[in-house]
Parts: C-alpha cells; sequence; structure tokens
C-alpha cells in the first residue's frame, strides 16, 4: 500500500527561502502550506493536521518555539523542526527539550533540510511503537468533564462559572449528541447545591402516562401496579439539582403541573391530595426550538419563560472543529485505559495525521457522542496495534471527501485577477458570518476577528452597509 502524501507547514518570514523549499519540498512528494509568521501558522494549525511543521525560531511576535509548543499540544503525532540563525544551537536545544524532533542551522542547504527530516521520520515512525501518547490535556481546556479551546468553548466556560454560582433556573439548547447533562452535571458540582443529589430525568424516554409519576411520584393504589408509595425525582433532588432532558416533548397537561412546580416549588403527588414542598433546582434542556413551539400553540408560553430564564446554547461539533484533536487524544486515553483494564495489558496508541485530517473533516451528525463511538469503534477493533488510521474509522467518515491543506482555485491562462478573487473570498466569508449570526454586525465582527469598525467600513465598500 503506497504512502500517503505528507502534508508539511514551513514557517519563515524571508519569503525567498521560504518559496524556495516549498518548491524543493514539493518535488520530493511533500504538500506544502506556508506561513509567513507565528500567527498565520497558529491559524492554519487550527484548521489542518499538518504531519509535519518545519518553523524559523526567531520570527517578530509569535515565535517558532511557541509554534512548535501549540503544534504538540494540539497534535501529539506531529513531527517539529526548527531553524536556527544565529550561530548557536542553545535556543534549538531548548526546543527539542520541549518535543521538537530535530534542528537545522542556517544557511543551510536543501539536501542537509531532507536529512534531518528523513531522520526525524524514521525516529518518529520508531517512537509510534512504544511511546504513550506526547502530551497531557491541559486544566485549562476543561470545565467539569467538558473539553475545548476553541472560542465557542472559551465563552461557554466562563459563562458557566457565572451561572453555576446561582440557583436560577437554566435552559441547555443544542443538537443531539452535544453533551446538554454534561454541562448540567458541571454546573451541579460548581454550584452550591454539589454537597446533594444531580437527578436526571429524559422526558422524552418514558411514556406520558408514567411521566408524571416520575416527576411528582405516587402513593399506593393510584394506578394499577403502584403497590406502595414512591418518591418522584422533584424529591429526589431535594436541596439539590433536577435535569429535566427533552423537556419539549411533555404533553400540554404535564406542562401545566410543570410550571405550577417551577413557580410555586410544590406539587402533589399521583393520587394524593398532600401537597410537598421541595427546594430544587431545575435545569432544563431541549434540542427543539421551544420560541417556535410556543408560536406554533405546541408548548406554553409561560412554561416557556419560566424555563428560560437563563438559556445558552451549545456549539455543534462541526463549528468547534478544532476541539477534535483533544477530544480525540481525550477519547483515546479513556478508550484505552478500560481495554487495558480489561485485557490485562497497556498498550500506547495513537491516531495517524491522516486519520485525523479524515475526523476533522467530517461534519459529525451526531456531535460529540458520535466521535466519541468512532474512537470507541477504534480501540475495540485495533487489535493491538499501536497506532489507527482512516481504514479504522466508521465507514460513514471514511468515505468523507480527502481534506486538502490549501483551497485551490482555477488557474486560467490568461492569468488571474487576484485582488478581485480575494475580494470575492472577503465577500462570502462577511456574508456567511452574517447569516449565522442573524445580521448581528457585533457578533460578526467576533466571529471574523475583526473590530466592528472595520466590518462596516468593508461593508461599506461592498455596497452592503
Amino acid at each position: 500500500m503506497t504512502q500517503p502524501t505528507a502534508h508539511l507547514l514551513f514557517v519563515d518570514d524571508e519569503q525567498a527561502l521560504r518559496a524556495l523549499m516549498a518548491e524543493r519540498l514539493k518535488e520530493h512528494g511533500f504538500e506544502v502550506t506556508q506561513a509567513e509568521n507565528g500567527e498565520q501558522a497558529l491559524e492554519l494549525l487550527e484548521q489542518f493536521a499538518f504531519d509535519v511543521v518545519v518553523t524559523d525560531l526567531r520570527m517578530p511576535g509569535i515565535d517558532g518555539s511557541q509554534v512548535i509548543d501549540e503544534a504538540l499540544a494540539r497534535y501529539p503525532g506531529i513531527i517539529g523542526i526548527v531553524i536556527t540563525g544565529y550561530g548557536t544551537v542553545r535556543d534549538a536545544v531548548d526546543a527539542i527539550k520541549r518535543g521538537a524532533a530535530d534542528f537545522i542551522a542556517k544557511p543551510f542547504q536543501f539536501d542537509e533540510l531532507m536529512h534531518v527530516l528523513n531522520k526525524a521520520r524514521e525516529q518518529h515512525s520508531l517512537e509510534q511503537e512504544n511511546a504513550y501518547l506526547r502530551s497531557q490535556l491541559e486544566e485549562r481546556y476543561r470545565f467539569e468533564g467538558i473539553l475545548g479551546k476553541s472560542r465557542p468553548m472559551r465563552a461557554l466556560f466562563q459563562l458557566l462559572e457565572t451561572v453555576a454560582a446561582s440557583s436560577s433556573t437554566i435552559l441547555v439548547k443544542g443538537e443531539t449528541g452535544t453533551g446538554k447533562e454534561v454541562v448540567a452535571r458541571a454546573i451541579h458540582v460548581n454550584g452550591p447545591r454539589r454537597a446533594h443529589r444531580f437527578v436526571a430525568i429524559n422526558c422524552g424516554a418514558i411514556p406520558e402516562t408514567l411521566l408524571e409519576a416520575e416527576l411528582f411520584g405516587h402513593v399506593r393504589g393510584a394506578f394499577t401496579g403502584a403497590i406502595g408509595t414512591r418518591q418522584g425525582r422533584f424529591e429526589q433532588a431535594h436541596k439539590g439539582t433536577l435535569f429535566l432532558d427533552e423537556v419539549g416533548t411533555m404533553s400540554p397537561g404535564l406542562q401545566v403541573k410543570l410550571l405550577r412546580a417551577l413557580q410555586e416549588r410544590e406539587f402533589e403527588r399521583v393520587g394524593d391530595s398532600q401537597t410537598t414542598k421541595v427546594d430544587v433546582r431545575v435545569i432544563g434542556a431541549t434540542n427543539s426550538d421551544l420560541a417556535a413551539m410556543v408560536t406554533a400553540g405546541t408548548f406554553r408560553e409561560d412554561l416557556f419563560y419560566r424555563l428560560n430564564v437563563i438559556s445558552f446554547e451549545l456549539p455543534p461539533l462541526r463549528d468547534r472543529r478544532d476541539d477534535i484533536p483533544l477530544l480525540v487524544q481525550h477519547f483515546l486515553e479513556k478508550f484505552t485505559a478500560n481495554h487495558a483494564s480489561q485485557e490485562g495489558s497497556q498498550t500506547s496508541v495513537q491516531l495517524s495525521q491522516t486519520a485525523m485530517r479524515q475526523l476533522m473533516e467530517y461534519s459529525w451528525p451526531g456531535n460529540v457522542r458520535q466521535l466519541e463511538n468512532a474512537i470507541e469503534r477504534a480501540v475495540a477493533l485495533s487489535g493491538g496495534r499501536t497506532q489507527f488510521d482512516v481504514s479504522d474509522l466508521p465507514p460513514e467518515v471514511q468515505t468523507t471527501p480527502s481534506p486538502s491543506s490549501v483551497p485551490i482555485a482555477a488557474f486560467p491562462e490568461d492569468g488571474l485577477d487576484l485582488a478581485g478573487y480575494l475580494l470575492s473570498i472577503e465577500r462570502d466569508l462577511i456574508e456567511r458570518s452574517l447569516d449565522r449570526t442573524g445580521g448581528n454586525r457585533n457578533k460578526a465582527a467576533e466571529l471574523l476577528g475583526l473590530k466592528r469598525t472595520t466590518l462596516v467600513e468593508k461593508l461599506k465598500r461592498m455596497g452592503s452597509a
């Protein structure tokens, strides 16, 4: 089987050297992406799982050491080569101590670079046989079991830290598999009710005839099969937190009873006339648009506002693709440890960069839950191998078109209007950001990493202000 093309990121602020090396590397079978500084390199690393990064150490702004650090933290399987031009190996040795594979000193010949690259790749292949994952998950990228370093997740962590301290009712929105229950548990354990119970119930998984009794409990003889008195989830969660998943599936009659329980913090068990009072924090969750259901008349407006005291939406995995390597590493460690405990032996495993690229390209309709299942499948079918490849991934992920590191534009024989082409890309990105934010220019500017005034000026030039 032929080896897949190695994707290499070459980072240097000397344009002539960068272009020459890139051209020669392409002749030797590498697919090369260039970055003129550290800032651009980090942006590219967020978007793509390169096999190799070659970077100058001394550059204005973000230097090569930071590029190597970020590359290794994000992709444990990447090979880092540093270039130093100061006649000393001190900085290069420091970079190697932090994980770089080797270094090369300026000025150098292309054959020297190829020698260093080939040696590093051979050494890397040997290390995969017996080395554990070199990068550990950092605490700043998690919040009580929730992982992420992308911009949407950093914003979510800040919000969770704030809302956890209160006892207000919360509504968590998001697609199936985004981790709504994980977020609810994180809020509970970081809040003042952490010493008491977290009780969860999936309202959509229990038949309507039984859901009322599950929520509020029942007394003996209340219905056929009620052979004794039983507490409901509200009572079980007294002083703690009650998580109501898929709250939008409740029947209109049960919505009325839930509304009263939220307003008064009291209810009657099924078949009982005695009122029971509780002190409970309620966190609801839904993958439905409750506001639209209110408009359609299928969900009570007063209940919606009672649930919607504090609300936020969890981002789908396709909108936080730069979190995928972090999640993959976590799931690999989790399922490898489980497998080792069952088999009685510990095996170090790693995902190939080709497979990582495939995972980052897939749309993940089932979100984090689907990704977790994909990694569990790969570990279960590994047969003791130390590296997983594309063939170990689920069929639907394997058939995703292979990603390319850079967009390819058609290049006409008579040349290309570069300024016009770049302007069309800029226009497309601005329009998409506005579509995603519902026309909110503040949020669109934030998505694009621009000041609002800069976005407004660009819209004026586009004739869209």
